[in-house]
């Protein structure tokens, strides 16, 4: 059963967005969760959890799921943790890990903060991808921005040394202000050199809203850092 919680003492980076949910999600929620969701509020076990041990790498916010059940079709060698608030977005993930018999993906529907605070082990993951978050691009709104100082060395106490945490935005503001937050964090180093962007590598899928964004001349902007050794 999906069930999120909510911790109403802190200010929240997201906004539950329910929409639409076709008939075909709904029942995947139901049908299909069993075998790639944990409900479980203990700490995670992966090499239990994937049945193998393997790379584990954590998409915060997958969206509608298209880009990481590609992703984990691409790389099946990997094993690939999903948390999403949006009901409808996890069902259409789960409908193509069945369609595309995908065995190496695990999906939560939870505050990303509180997985990685309360169910994760330290020095678990072998990266961190936050691909698109919420921009928040309203001044009085960037105090909900997920990515703070708080939430960075959240990241940094789960990746394994030399982990990866791999940010995508196109918004140019929130942009800066994460290459600024990085930078300054503790135990991270700047892949693409000090004060630098990085080339979009190529395991990070594009979308079709990214390649409809590249028609319309948006930017994106990848920035890719590692743990220290």
């Amino acid at each position: 059963m999906i069930e999120t919680r909510v911790n109403l003492r802190t200010i929240r980076s997201f906004v539950r967005r329910e929409g639409r949910m076709t008939k075909a999600q709904r029942r995947a929620l139901t049908g299909l969760w069993p075998a790639y969701g944990i409900d479980s509020e203990s700490l995670l076990d992966f090499s239990t959890l994937f049945g193998r041990h393997a790379p584990v790498i954590l998409e915060i916010g997958f969206g509608n799921g298209e880009a990481l059940s590609a992703t984990a079709a691409a790389f099946p060698q990997n094993n690939y943790l999903g948390i999403e608030v949006h009901r409808p977005g996890i069902g259409n993930l789960l409908l193509q890990l069945e369609k595309q018999g995908l065995r190496n993906v695990r999906v939560i529907c939870d505050d990303a903060k509180l997985v990685l605070r309360e169910r994760i082990l330290p020095m678990s993951l072998d990266a961190v991808y936050l691909f698109f978050p919420d921009p928040w691009p309203k001044t009085r709104h960037h105090k909900r921005r997920l990515v703070q100082t708080d939430f960075v060395q959240l990241v940094r106490e789960k990746l394994k040394p030399a982990g990866c945490f791999h940010i995508a935005t196109d918004w140019e503001n929130y942009a800066h202000h994460i290459l600024q937050v990085l930078s300054h964090a503790e135990g991270f180093k700047n892949v693409a050199g000090a004060g630098q962007y990085a080339p979009r590598p190529d395991y990070r899928l594009l979308t079709k809203f990214e390649r409809r964004g590249q028609k319309l001349g948006h930017a994106v902007y990848d920035l890719i850092f590692r743990t220290e050794k």
